[in-house]
């Protein structure tokens, strides 16, 4: 799970109580179940349900990693990695496995050098997907507090690409894509007591190709 919190992108981790990795940091997991689990994505949600105490909006998957050696307890392990953008208000619940739930800054995470398992590599290539979906000015079904200001969505932006954005520039390319409008009559008080135009997302953006 990824949010945007205290204007930084920040990642869900759990903190293990058993072993390999005892107390570690991670990314929450679980196993698949064949006598469970109908397709890839109910496993996922399932294992959220058992670890975080509830299932998860905007599911994608982010890739797929295998190797001999991922994992002491097996002679060969293959993940299936799945993404979830929420926002940092969304209750969750520590699970079975699971000694607490911690958000933590992307880059934070990255640094740290003692994650378990080579979850930082997993980090890496969601935070790099979801950069990717932001740059292109998508965005997830519920992941961005509704209503906004456009120097809020701008603010939300930045906290995801780690990078300031063009004013103007912004303004233009979200007014071209045509996946926001405006709330006729509704404003916003801002920093400098300039009321500013509230939007929210079409209920159907249009599709990136």
């Amino acid at each position: 799970m990824l949010c945007v919190a205290d204007g930084q992108l920040q990642v869900l981790l759990s903190r293990r109580k058993e072993q390999p990795h005892a107390g570690l940091l991670g990314l929450p997991g679980g196993v698949l179940r064949i006598d469970l689990d109908a397709s890839l994505e109910a496993a996922a949600q399932r294992v959220a349900m058992e670890r975080l105490g509830r299932e998860l909006p905007n599911l994608s998957q982010v890739c797929s990693v295998g190797g001999a050696d991922r994992d002491p307890r097996a002679a060969w392990a293959l993940s299936v990695v799945y993404r979830s953008l929420v926002q940092p208000e969304l209750a969750v619940t520590p699970g079975k496995r699971v000694m607490a739930l911690e958000w933590v800054p992307v880059d934070e995470a990255l640094s740290a050098n003692d994650l378990a398992f080579d979850h930082a590599a997993l980090i890496q290539q969601a935070m790099a997907q979801t950069r990717d979906q932001v740059s292109a000015l998508e965005y997830p079904s519920g992941w961005v507090p509704e209503p906004f200001t456009l120097p809020e969505l701008q603010a939300f932006s930045e906290a995801v690409l780690g990078k300031k954005l063009d004013k103007v520039t912004f303004r233009r390319r979200m007014e071209a894509m045509g996946q926001i409008e405006a709330l006729d009559g509704e404003m916003r008080v801002g920093a400098a007591h300039r009321p500013a135009k509230l939007y929210r997302f079409l209920p159907h953006p249009p599709t990136l190709g």
